[in-house]
């Protein structure tokens, strides 16, 4: 291979890693299917710590298991000091229903119910479709 020959080859190869950085920078982002909402009512006079732990905890959880495209939470709102049915809504978004599954079967969600089961009353999870 002669020089010139070397030189056009070399451009080539820098014109295709540059394309596919650019591809790779600019490629949406993996797309959100499915979505899980957890409502959870805690006991009565469990502690703010507690209630802190489960917020943090659940949040980390997104950080832990890959299959979570998405996840955000907050407390619920209610008009005129009404009593909630939950205190507090996590939502989280997957590509699939396999990949809900497999969240519910992972053992760091499975260790985060452990830990903190014992300060809810109850729980509601409903798993649904989003809608583009």
């Amino acid at each position: 291979m002669n020089a010139k020959s070397k030189g056009y080859a070399i451009i080539v190869v820098l014109l295709c890693a540059f394309a596919l950085t650019i591809y790779g920078a600019y490629s949406p982002a993996r797309k959100a299917q499915k979505q899980q909402i957890v409502c959870v009512k805690f006991k009565n006079g469990v502690e703010t710590a507690a209630v802190e732990q489960h917020m943090n905890g659940f949040a980390a959880l997104k950080h832990e298991i890959p299959q979570i495209v998405n996840y955000t939470s907050g407390r619920t709102i209610l008009p005129n000091q009404a009593v909630a049915d939950y205190d507090v809504v996590h939502y989280l978004t997957f590509q699939s229903e396999a990949d809900i599954k497999t969240f519910e079967k992972s053992e760091a969600y499975r260790q985060f119910r452990k830990d903190n089961q014992g300060v809810w009353e109850k729980t509601l999870i409903v798993n649904a479709d989003i809608r583009q």
